[in-house]
C-alpha cells in the first residue's frame, strides 16, 4: 500500500476522532495488511497522539501481526467476536452461522443469537445505474434485518457489488459529500 494513502487514511481517521470524540474505536478487521513495514511505525506515532482512546480490533484475515505487537500498540484484540450490549462485532459474517453474504446479500439471515451483528470483510459497494448503460459503483453501508456490513475505511480497498433486498437499507458513500476536516 502506498505510504501516502496510508498517511491520508490515518489523517482522515484522526479528523473523525477529533470531531466525534469517541471513547472507543472498534475495528472489524483488516487494520493492517501485511507483516512489519513502515506503516506500522506510522501507526505507532499516530497512536501516541491518542493515548486515551480505547482501540479494539476484531482480528480479520489480514491482521497477521503477532499479538504482542497489538498489545504494545495499545490495541485490544478479539479473535472471533466482540459483544457489546445487544451488538456483536465480527470480521466476516459468514463465521457466525448467519447466512453468508455473497455478491448478492440475503435480505433476512438465519439466526439472531448474538443480537445484531456488524461485520466488514467484503467491502460492500452499490452500483447506481443511469440512463442507457451508464453506472457508477460506490462503497456503501449495508443494513439487513439481522446484520450490517460496513464499508472499508481505507481508500486502497476496492468494493464488492451487492444486490440488496427491497426491505434492506443501503447508504452509498459519495465522494466529497461528507468530508470533515
Amino acid at each position: 500500500m502506498p505510504q501516502r494513502l496510508y498517511r491520508e487514511d490515518l489523517f482522515r481517521l484522526l479528523c473523525q476522532i477529533q470531531y466525534f470524540r469517541p471513547r472507543r474505536l472498534l475495528v472489524v478487521g483488516d487494520l493492517f495488511h501485511s507483516r512489519e513495514n513502515k506503516e506500522l511505525s506510522l501507526f505507532e506515532r499516530w497512536r501516541e497522539d491518542l493515548p486515551d482512546l480505547d482501540i479494539h480490533l476484531v482480528q480479520g484475515n489480514h491482521d497477521i501481526l503477532h499479538d504482542s505487537w497489538y498489545k504494545k500498540a495499545g490495541i485490544g484484540l478479539s479473535k472471533d467476536m466482540l459483544a457489546v450490549g445487544p451488538f456483536s462485532f465480527v470480521h466476516d459474517i459468514a463465521d457466525v452461522g448467519v447466512a453468508a453474504p455473497r455478491r448478492v446479500l440475503p435480505g433476512r439471515a438465519g439466526t439472531s443469537e448474538g443480537g445484531y451483528y456488524f461485520s466488514g470483510h467484503i467491502h460492500p459497494g452499490i452500483r447506481i445505474r443511469g440512463m442507457g448503460r451508464q453506472s457508477l459503483q460506490f462503497p456503501c453501508f449495508y443494513f439487513g434485518g439481522e446484520y450490517a456490513v460496513l464499508p472499508a475505511f481505507g481508500r486502497w480497498t476496492g468494493t464488492v457489488s451487492i444486490d440488496p433486498a427491497p426491505e434492506d437499507n443501503v447508504f452509498a458513500i459519495l465522494p466529497g459529500i461528507l468530508q470533515i476536516q
